[in-house]
C-alpha cells in the first residue's frame, strides 16, 4: 500500500493487485480464485506501460515470476522494490 501511495503521488496511474496471498484473506481463496487472479493480473499488465514488482525482502513467488515473464514477453518495463 505504501508503494501504491508513493507512485500515485508521483503522478502514475496504479493498477494494483486486489488480494495479497499472505495478508490474511484466506476466506477469498476458493476453487479457481488463484487462476482467475493470475489471468486478471496479466490483463492489467496488458493495460500498463510498466510493472513495479514489490519483492519484499527480495522474495518473488511463482505467480509473480509468471507475471514478470509475461511483462517481459509483451515488452513492458519492469521495476523492482529491491534489486
Amino acid at each position: 500500500m505504501r508503494v501504491q501511495k508513493e507512485l500515485t503521488l508521483q503522478g502514475y496511474i496504479v493498477l494494483s493487485v486486489g488480494l495479497f496471498g499472505h495478508s490474511g484473506d484466506e476466506d477469498a481463496w476458493t476453487g479457481g480464485t488463484k487462476e482467475m487472479l493470475d489471468d486478471m493480473h496479466k490483463r492489467k499488465i496488458d493495460l500498463a506501460q510498466a510493472i513495479y514488482v514489490i519483492n519484499k525482502d527480495g522474495y518473488i513467488g511463482d505467480s509473480t515470476r509468471s507475471e514478470i515473464e509475461y511483462a517481459k514477453a509483451t515488452g513492458k518495463a519492469i521495476y523492482y522494490l529491491y534489486p
